[in-house]
């Protein structure tokens, strides 16, 4: 007795497909961290909090990581703190939209005026 298995030609439909989880929503000290940006030029992001602590490495790599902000400038005085700017993503987590002014380098901005000379008195 031969015993073959068969399988459904509607077996795409019988396959129960799961919704994509919804998109990570940043936390209390992520929302905070962000929102210092909505009113920097670039978007750039603090170093410190309001109360003049560090932001804490671990919320900035988050942010980091969910594509909410992105490493933007080195520090040469501090090379390990990241400094960082808010992203397309991040504005949108936060229920804004890009700035234009915002979607490029401080230094491509500025890129062609003129330098201003030191003049001495």
């Amino acid at each position: 007795m031969n015993s073959v298995l068969s399988v459904s030609e509607d077996s795409e439909r019988d396959r129960r497909e799961e919704p994509a989880p919804p998109a990570p929503r940043p936390t209390e000290p992520q929302r905070r961290y962000l929102e210092r940006g909505l009113q920097q030029p670039g978007g750039k992001l603090p170093l410190f909090d309001a109360d003049g602590r560090e932001v804490a490495p671990r919320t900035v790599q988050a942010c980091v990581a969910n594509g909410w902000a992105e490493p933007w400038l080195k520090n040469p005085i501090k090379p390990d703190w990241l400094v960082c700017r808010l992203t397309a993503k991040g504005y949108a987590a936060l229920g804004r939209t890009q700035p234009p002014s915002a979607a490029s380098h401080p230094a491509e901005r500025t890129a062609g005026a003129p330098k201003r000379r030191r003049t001495e008195t």
